[in-house]
């Protein structure tokens, strides 16, 4: 069960309404490195949740917090897109170049579409679909994907941050980059807790180590061409990350054969020469002439 409070998490306020800054804060709230993402995936991680209880509640009330980020952003769009004559657009743009051309002008489906409102969508419009919400049943697997939704999160409001002199908006931002400060740290908080690195790693850890093919478990495998020198780094040698290996650097080989695929089925109606195999070679098919 939810429970809503009509009061938004931290105050959104805009001094100077800027249509053009409304679009670019439609990627913080339906893009791939939007709210609407954390909160979908760390409310349906939640929702499959097995084991210690605390972690699901951990995820719930997280996932709860980013739909109060989300109201927020809606706010922050409805506010930028109200009352912003065309003049004061224009000086918006002509006073910073970069926003000038990052974002071009409003969305205007924002007032086709929502009335002056902000839309479940990025800044291109595209509708949000969930195809980024990673919620696998793997505790640290999806503790990893958690940080990186945080960390591109954060870098899409340091950008936002960039793109507007509004003092409420900078203010609005400050606070929402400091809460992806919060959820990187918890996230890496739940890692650390179940091992670190040598406890959770490989993900899944509960598979038996002896049905991997252990001789190629920690080989870097670099398929440059010949002469180019390979990348080297802490994965090219010394211990591996989950303590039961050593990284190498080996040059990619074929281990494999051939692939030599059956004939087409009829049913799939290939070309005749496929089916029979006839002009391979480059002969003619005499059963065509």
């Amino acid at each position: 069960m939810f429970y809503y409070d009509g009061k938004l998490q931290y105050p959104v306020r805009v001094e100077t309404p800027d249509p053009r800054f409304a679009r670019a804060l439609q990627q913080a709230i339906g893009g791939v490195e939007g709210e609407m993402r954390v909160c979908l995936q760390y409310l349906f991680q939640a929702f499959g949740a097995r084991g210690p209880k605390k972690y699901r509640d951990m995820l719930l009330a997280t996932g709860t917090e980013e739909i109060a980020h989300i109201e927020m952003l809606a706010t922050a769009v409805a506010m930028n897109l109200e009352g912003a004559s065309s003049t004061m657009q224009e000086a918006a743009a002509k006073a910073n170049p970069l926003v000038e051309a990052v974002m071009g002008g409003g969305d205007p489906r924002q007032y086709l579409s929502a009335g002056m409102a902000a839309l479940a969508s990025d800044a291109n419009g595209v509708p949000f679909d969930g195809s980024h919400v990673y919620a696998s049943g793997n505790l640290a697997a999806d503790m990893y994907s958690n940080v990186t939704a945080e960390a591109t999160g954060r870098a899409l409001a340091c950008r936002l941050f960039e793109l507007t002199d509004d003092p409420g908006m900078k203010d609005m931002l400050r606070f929402l980059i400091a809460r992806d400060t919060m959820h990187q740290q918890q996230w890496l908080a739940v890692i650390e807790e179940l091992g670190g690195h040598q406890g959770t790693l490989p993900i899944p850890n509960s598979f038996p180590v002896k049905e991997e093919l252990r001789d190629v478990s920690y080989d870097y495998v670099f398929t440059g061409i010949e002469g180019v020198q390979p990348p080297q780094g802490r994965w090219t040698q010394g211990p591996s990350l989950d303590g039961m290996g050593e990284f190498r650097l080996v040059a990619a080989q074929p281990m494999g054969q051939e692939p030599m695929l059956a004939p087409p089925m009829p049913q799939a109606y290939a070309e005749t020469q496929q089916m029979t195999g006839a002009g391979m070679s480059g002969t003619k098919d005499e059963s065509l002439s």
